[in-house]
């Protein structure tokens, strides 16, 4: 068994519980007991044989809140609530830090990452050039991977066949609630997932608008529109403009996301190979702190990790 901890949580963000879930199993009255009916409402969607991902299992549980973690605990049969994540260390064979303010991520990573013990951190990984420095070496070496659940989103299927529908991208457009280093990041890597160019922006312009609005110049030569537009509802959508069409996708199955995210994170544990090129994640934070410090009208070019 892959003994796993799971670590942290933040507001408005029920991963580790959607994690746990898609892991373990789930208790339905317990869950509810737990206050996340959104989350509650997709896994109840599912049939039973979806959850588990082989050997991998929760065992290990911590978050800032005690009563929290007990919740989390009860509602997904996770053995041992943690009253420090330092407990973890010598008792688990991997972690996951399901908190999504990357300024806590060194801190709660590194520790495990230097004792030999893959981690998973929910995206963004930081925006600090130090800590990615710090982060690099471990994504190279597969002990390291983080990004969001929407580079494997389902809905995103059609566009990652050889010969989409709409032919080759001559556009991409997307929209996203709130702001880029939270919800953009989910769009930047759903976009990264076609790869063939798609994976590396070059270069980004901020535009003028109300809300943070790009443009990103892809490897490829496909612009890519990206509007973030703060405290709207909920809103995750791509469009793909082609030489013989145009698809229109929004990405809400966040089961499906989920458990491919994690089928990738254990399968890299077990072969040793990273599930994402480091660089593509080194890059794809670069833009975000690159892209968030422009004012409007200013173009930069991105380098490469």
């Amino acid at each position: 068994m892959i003994r796993t901890g799971i670590i942290g949580v933040s507001e408005g963000n029920g991963h580790p519980f959607s994690f746990s879930a898609i892991l373990n199993g789930f208790d339905e009255a317990r869950f509810a007991h737990a206050d996340w009916p959104v989350i509650q409402a997709y896994l109840r969607a599912q049939p039973a044989e979806r959850f588990g991902i082989g050997d991998a299992r929760v065992t290990h549980a911590w978050t800032q809140d005690a009563a929290t973690t007990r919740r989390l605990c009860d509602a997904c049969a996770i053995e041992q609530a943690c009253a420090d994540p330092a407990d973890m260390l010598g008792a688990v064979d991997a972690v996951i830090i399901a908190r999504d303010d990357w300024e806590t991520h060194a801190p709660l990573a590194l520790p495990f990452l230097r004792s030999g013990i893959p981690v998973f951190v929910d995206k963004p990984l930081s925006l600090d050039a130090g800590e990615l420095a710090l982060f690099a070496p471990f994504l190279q070496q597969a002990r390291l991977m983080s990004c969001s659940g929407l580079r494997y989103a389902a809905e995103l299927d059609p566009m990652r066949q050889p010969e989409p529908a709409s032919g080759p991208v001559r556009l991409v457009t997307g929209a996203v609630l709130n702001g880029l280093d939270k919800y953009g990041i989910h769009l930047l890597e759903a976009v990264a997932s076609l790869g063939g160019g798609f994976e590396r922006p070059v270069a980004v312009t901020r535009l003028a608008a109300a809300h943070e609005s790009y443009v990103l110049q892809l490897a490829n030569g496909v612009p890519f529109h990206l509007d973030c537009l703060g405290a709207v509802g909920k809103t995750f959508h791509l469009s793909f403009f082609g030489e013989r069409g145009h698809q229109h996708f929004d990405l809400h199955d966040n089961f499906s996301a989920f458990r491919r995210t994690l089928e990738q994170f254990f399968g890299m544990v077990r072969s040793g190979v990273p599930a994402i090129p480091a660089d593509e994640t080194l890059n794809l934070m670069r833009l975000i702190a690159t892209a968030r410090a422009l004012a409007p009208g200013e173009t930069v070019a991105l380098g490469t990790a």
